[in-house]
């Protein structure tokens, strides 16, 4: 931010990048630079190589040793660096592409969180995972943006209208984004 903190952009990578990946969409969402933007990077480094967030075994369902030791994780850098930085989780927007929208879905949703200002998702599923609790009623009226590419072989557009449903279902407000495009962040 270039003066006292007007809330904060939390964007996370997907699969296989690193915190730097999507950087650029920081000056692009927040031309003004209201926001603190924070980039955190996935813990984990598995093979093709680069960072991940958890284990992919099926998608839709991560591994939820590696997930739920993630989230608690990523839970406790997002509060801790929130509050370095004045902000708190209502003004607070969580984004990220792949495995990082599944992240900001987690941070942004589960029952043991706070209500975010908004939800950024980029080609990406709410997680089912065991030992893992939604609170979707809690954020009727949650402003949250999902879009997703019709040819995306890695995630398929499904699980984008699934959170779209779900999400509309509970009383958020949803913006629904569909692209011609495959696993990929739409320049448009």
């Amino acid at each position: 931010a270039d003066g006292p903190p007007a809330g904060a952009l939390v964007l996370s990578h997907g699969r296989g990048a690193d915190e730097l990946d999507l950087a650029p969409l920081l000056d692009l969402l927040d031309p003004d630079r209201r926001l603190v933007g924070l980039l955190p990077r996935g813990p984990l480094s598995l093979p093709p190589g680069g960072a991940h967030w958890y284990v992919v075994r099926e998608i839709g369902y991560p591994d939820a040793p590696t997930f739920l030791e993630t989230f608690a994780a990523a839970s406790a850098w997002a509060d801790a660096a929130l509050a370095e930085a004045g902000v708190e989780a209502a003004r607070t927007v969580f984004g990220g592409f792949s495995q990082g929208a599944v992240l900001s879905y987690s941070l942004g949703l589960a029952a043991s969180r706070p209500r975010p200002a908004g939800i950024l998702a980029i080609s990406g599923f709410i997680p089912r995972v065991d030992g893992f609790e939604l609170d979707l009623e809690s954020r009727a009226g949650l402003p949250v943006s999902i879009s997703h590419g019709t040819y995306d072989p890695i995630i398929g557009v499904e699980w984008g209208r699934d959170a779209r449903e779900r999400l509309e279902a509970a009383g958020a407000d949803v913006t629904w984004r569909e692209s011609p495009m495959p696993h990929a962040v739409d320049p448009a």
